[in-house]
């Protein structure tokens, strides 16, 4: 797959997360204390697919050959006031943040669930039914797959990495 393909794809998914993170955000709402400025969970050394690092670069390559990263400690891309500033071309990760989150975890045989603490008031998410909650995997097997189709393997890239220049 050619690397304009790829990209495309992965705009295609990252619309079809935003879409379905939308709906859980409406039936969330009450809760979810996520708004622009709320960065507590854009934290240093988070790492994203390569297609996804590939999308930061072809869409945001002033801002990371003139820009600035963010101080250590916080997410690169954060300004000053905590948004972020490659909004629109955030990885996943940053497009299911603050949502209730459930996975398995298949070496102990376990449903786990997770949520940001600032969002933790309201209905205990080990009890929220299933469909109410952002359940990992389906969608880090796909954008696994779009990466192989890249052709790069299992390979992550830390979003402070983008900023630094060869």
């Amino acid at each position: 797959m050619r690397r304009d393909e790829a990209l495309a794809a992965l705009a295609r998914l990252h619309a079809e997360v935003d879409a379905h993170a939308s709906a859980l955000t409406a039936l969330h709402g009450a809760r979810l204390h996520c708004k622009r400025g709320c960065s507590s969970c854009c934290v240093d050394g988070i790492t994203v697919f390569t297609i996804e690092a590939e999308r930061i670069r072809a869409h945001q390559a002033e801002l990371l050959e003139r820009g600035a990263p963010h101080a250590p400690g916080a997410c690169a891309f954060l300004d000053a006031q905590g948004a972020c500033r490659v909004y629109a071309d955030r990885p996943y990760v940053c497009r299911t943040q603050g949502l209730p989150l459930r996975w398995i975890d298949e070496e102990r045989s376990a449903e786990l669930r997770d949520i940001c603490p600032l969002n933790e008031a309201g209905e205990p998410i080990e009890q929220l039914p299933e469909k109410s909650c952002w359940t990992l995997g389906e969608t880090e097997a796909r954008l696994a797959e779009l990466q192989r189709a890249l052709g790069a393997e299992s390979e992550r890239v830390a979003l402070r990495a983008l900023f630094e220049h060869s």
